[in-house]
């Protein structure tokens, strides 16, 4: 991992500057390149502006670590508020949750009931959750969560990480579960020995991971794949598979980010590839703001500068 890189990771926890930063007007400008604003009327309206594109959206509140339950409580009645909006809207949209966001740090059985809320809302209006991957400490609990919930909906998806050495058992246990899957190549700082390294290594894993999902066994299982890179190598790497081998457009779509690779989902959406953007939103944007960041090394240095120059 580049030095930049894991300052940036570093930074995203230190609460100093996260106060400081997210006072700043120029840290404030930077973020709405990949938010359209603090609210879901912001992003409903981002994601209609994408929608005749045939660009789908994912919706996601920040914020993660809830210490209370009557917050997890208010993000969950705050989810299946967004769900009647996404119907009402008629918008191609759906909702990716963090299981901290729901009580999971506070009471795992507590998450785990708002969440079947969530979910049982997404069933009356038609739509899907998916559950985000948080740090390691997380992946267990996160794996139960779903496999729970799977047991009651399928319309239910996860998100794994292909930096981590484990990624490629937990793949193979999901697999059975006909599951759908959004593969990231992920954003936290964790230690060599559990996860890649190097962005190479982290690339390779990525690909074949995402084969070993697009296979014609994953297929007959009922996988679904999520594919969330903005990297086109990747992208050509993988549409090349997926012609060779006869891959139903049925079995993935590619997922992106609000405001990254623009002319990529474009592009991918005239080739008639399925394609979500994720547009995130809400106050507490100061963490998710910084691994963004750490993704895009020719931003690091010109955000410290700035940063620490206040």
């Amino acid at each position: 991992m580049s030095i930049a890189r894991r300052i940036l990771l570093a930074a995203s926890t230190n609460v100093w500057i996260r106060e400081h930063a997210t006072k700043a007007a120029f840290v404030r400008r930077s973020v709405s390149t990949f938010m359209p604003g603090e609210r879901i009327e912001d992003a409903m309206a981002a994601a209609s502006l994408q929608q005749p594109n045939g660009i789908g959206t994912i919706f996601t509140r920040l914020g993660e670590n809830l210490t209370r339950v009557e917050d997890a409580e208010e993000v969950t009645r705050h989810y299946l508020d967004v769900l009647d909006k996404i119907s009402a809207a008629g918008l191609d949209a759906q909702i990716s949750v963090k299981p901290t966001q729901l009580g999971l740090d506070l009471d795992k059985e507590i998450c785990f009931r708002n969440l079947q809320r969530l979910v049982d809302r997404a069933a009356e209006r038609q739509n899907f959750v998916w559950i985000d991957m948080e740090s390691s400490p997380y992946v267990d609990p996160t794996l139960d969560l779903f496999r729970r919930t799977r047991m009651r909906s399928p319309l239910i998806g996860l998100a794994l990480q292909a930096y981590l050495f484990r990624t490629a058992q937990d793949v193979e246990s999901l697999l059975p579960l006909g599951a759908a899957i959004r593969l990231v190549k992920g954003a936290y700082l964790e230690p060599a020995t559990i996860a890649y390294p190097r962005k190479a290594d982290v690339d390779e894993n990525f690909y074949r991971l995402s084969c070993r999902m697009l296979s014609e066994e994953a297929q007959r299982m009922g996988t679904l794949l999520h594919i969330a890179t903005h990297d086109p190598v990747l992208v050509d790497r993988l549409n090349t598979f997926i012609t060779e081998h006869g891959v139903p457009t049925t079995a993935y779509e590619y997922s992106m980010l609000y405001g990254i690779q623009r002319p990529l989902q474009l592009r991918l959406a005239k080739q008639g590839r399925r394609i979500r953007v994720l547009i995130a939103y809400g106050e507490y944007w100061f963490a998710w703001y910084m691994r963004r960041l750490a993704e895009r090394p020719a931003n690091v240095w010109f955000v410290v500068k700035n940063l620490f120059a206040r």
